[in-house]
């Protein structure tokens, strides 16, 4: 693995282009994974879950449709963010829960909670 530099020597060489060694900005992967409007709801859904059933997510998550959630799970299971167990009893069901590349999303949602609540107020004004 990659050696990962503090966030000091990320402000100090930031400004001099931070790639990967394919070249590619570090971030732009991960956005492009998480981007849509259900992602990260449903990622946050299992911080709070663990395990969830379809059906808990679906009622979690007002105003998604069946098709969307299902296309999205399959996007956050094939990027190896969450596991998708079947369990094939009577009734059968199927459990979603992290990955452990989805569970070192957590730091980062953190982060992304405290610069939410320290710009709640001048969010609110944009929503």
């Amino acid at each position: 693995m990659k050696e990962i530099m503090t966030y000091e020597e990320y402000l100090r060489d930031v400004k001099k282009g931070i790639v990967t060694d394919l070249g590619n900005c570090p971030v732009t992967p991960l956005l492009r994974m998480l981007q849509g409007k259900w992602k990260t709801q449903i990622l946050y859904e299992l911080c709070i879950h663990d395990t969830a059933r379809f059906g808990t997510l679906k009622k979690e998550l007002p105003g998604i449709t069946n098709t969307m959630l299902t296309n999205s799970l399959r996007e956050l299971e094939a990027d190896g963010f969450i596991n998708r167990v079947q369990y094939n009893e009577i009734p059968p069901h199927v459990e979603y829960s992290f990955t452990e590349r989805g569970r070192d999303l957590m730091p980062i949602f953190y982060e992304i909670m405290v610069w939410g609540f320290k710009h709640e107020k001048d969010n609110l004004k944009k929503a």
